[in-house]
């Protein structure tokens, strides 16, 4: 039997990144609490807004994505390497989502760029 879903319910998913994250924040190791993202393992942080994000939209094999727009001149608060980006929301204390990126050493004062990237949910297989 063939598996599917409609593509509101991908996007209310997605929706719920782009109205609830308030934090975009460039960490040293994967946080995996809302604390972790936002002081614990932070070495950038960005308020961020539902314009931050764009989409949600067709995905780019199938599916559905939203593109978190880049980021720049996020001021560096401790000298480590970056491995790791979080969006948090800070107005329910929750850890949203959490990917990779490329490592890189920030010293503190200095700033950091994060570029775009997507989020995607694929299709059902």
């Amino acid at each position: 039997m063939a598996k599917a879903c409609h593509s509101d319910f991908q996007d209310a998913a997605l929706g719920l990144l782009k109205t609830g994250a308030t934090r975009l924040s460039v960490c040293t190791t994967q946080p995996t609490t809302y604390t972790e993202g936002i002081t614990t393992n932070m070495l950038a942080i960005k308020t961020i807004t539902d314009t931050d994000f764009t989409g949600p939209a067709s995905g780019d094999t199938n599916g559905r994505k939203i593109a978190v727009n880049s980021a720049s001149g996020l001021t560096v608060s401790s000298t480590a390497t970056a491995s790791h980006v979080a969006l948090c929301d800070t107005v329910n204390s929750k850890l949203l989502y959490v990917t990779t990126c490329t490592a890189q050493g920030l010293t503190s004062g200095n700033t950091v760029n994060v570029p775009a990237w997507d989020i995607e949910i694929a299709d059902p297989t």
